[in-house]
């Protein structure tokens, strides 16, 4: 009996042993990247300094996708997602994932862009018109620019056609007389300023203030793992912003900062956002 209560005992040590090892090791996932070798180019800088701050040791798991992202999250492939507004709904609504650290970009938020000398005026002016968005379900592309046109009054795919176009082939569409509009965020309007320098572009509406991308966490990653990743970023906010934007890739998250206090409540307005293109469950990505 002795030898079997020691060997328990042996037992239940080495498990707890392999448990706070496992947790020495956080797996990361970011939806926007596709690809370890883009991963570890992109992310390379951020993960050495994050390494450096937190004590813990990073291992990078690539996707493809949100939709891969979240399907890993559910075969415990990986502990923490860097996402967008709209993607951390679903990741919470299926997984029950929770918001850790948001990421803040500066003049994240959604317009709709016409050119210069169209008639349009308002998003009103729209109505049985063609309007083309970016990726579907692209909080700042697709759900944000929907909502402008609903407060406008305009019910979606009622009183006006959306479409979905490449960018640039939007702007060309728009050229031609094909749309009436492009719904996309702030920083794709100096994009196509640029690519299009002959073309003055018009905003008709500007939206506010989007929530902000959000370093999601699985509910099975203990607690005092979760802690310590918050309190890194909380503590070293500088120094980890720096090794991400050092990349030009991560452009996007200059002037930024990290914000420690997230809630899930935090996103409710992207909620809000899905209802307005039809959509009132949660637990699948909008394709």
């Amino acid at each position: 009996m002795k030898q079997l209560l020691a060997s328990g005992l042996i037992a239940m040590s080495v498990f707890a042993a392999t448990q706070v090892a496992a947790q020495d090791t956080i797996r990361f996932a970011f939806t926007d990247i596709d690809g370890l070798e883009a991963l570890q180019r992109e992310m390379g800088p951020f993960k050495e300094a994050f390494e450096a701050a937190s004590g813990l040791k990073v291992e990078f798991f690539p996707v493809s996708g949100r939709t891969v992202a979240v399907e890993a999250m559910a075969a415990d492939q990986v502990d923490f997602v860097l996402t967008g507004p709209a993607e951390y709904v679903v990741f919470n609504a299926r997984l029950e994932a929770q918001p850790v650290v948001t990421w803040t970009r500066p003049d994240y938020y959604s317009t709709l862009v016409v050119l210069d000398a169209s008639p349009v005026q308002s998003p009103a002016d729209l109505k049985g018109m063609k309007v083309s968005f970016g990726e579907i379900g692209s909080t700042s592309q697709h759900l944000g620019p929907v909502t402008l046109l609903t407060e406008a009054g305009l019910t979606y795919s009622t009183d006006y056609e959306p479409v979905f176009l490449n960018r640039n082939v939007a702007v060309e569409a728009l050229i031609a007389g094909e749309i009436g509009a492009i719904g996309l965020n702030r920083t794709h309007i100096d994009s196509i300023t640029k690519k299009f320098p002959d073309q003055k572009f018009r905003q008709i509406a500007k939206g506010v203030t989007l929530p902000n991308d959000v370093l999601l966490v699985s509910p099975t990653v203990a607690p005092e793992v979760v802690e310590t990743v918050r309190k890194t970023f909380a503590d070293n906010g500088d120094a980890l912003l720096g090794a991400i934007t050092s990349m030009e890739e991560n452009a996007k998250y200059i002037g930024g900062s990290f914000g420690s206090t997230v809630t899930d409540a935090d996103y409710d307005v992207v909620r809000k956002m899905y209802q307005n293109i039809g959509i009132t469950e949660f637990t699948a990505f909008v394709e």
